[in-house]
């Protein structure tokens, strides 16, 4: 699901992250750095999150909008769409924090969003 140019644009750009809130409301924030770990699998880091966090230990539904840095010239962008788990302990939060942007970034938990439909948007 994955390739390589997702990849690359997930990883190298800065996305927004949209959870849901519990009374069914969208709620938006922009992520500055993201692993994909598997060709359905991306990896996002908990440092100062508080609302989005919490939206999704209620709800795991969230979305992830990502775009290239050159959109003016010629935009290349994709929504991503799936279930997310909030993890604060085991392999994905230790895989998060050997992450080297993460090295004096608080790192409270790992998000892992399991990809469910990949939709291009420019």
């Amino acid at each position: 699901m994955i390739d390589g140019e997702l990849k690359s644009l997930v990883e190298n750009n800065p996305l927004a992250l949209c959870s849901v809130d519990q009374d069914g409301n969208p709620y938006c924030i922009a992520v500055a750095y993201c692993k994909v770990i598997d060709e359905d699998k991306v990896l996002v880091t908990d440092n100062y999150m508080v609302k989005t966090s919490a939206n999704i230990k209620n709800n795991p539904n969230v979305a992830i909008a990502v775009w290239n840095e050159d959109w003016k010239k010629d935009c290349c962008g994709y929504q991503l769409t799936g279930e997310a788990e909030y993890c604060s302990k085991g392999q994905y939060y230790d895989k998060v924090k050997k992450i080297k942007e993460n090295e004096d970034e608080p790192c409270k938990g790992a998000i892992l969003l399991k990809v469910k439909s990949i939709k291009k948007l420019a």
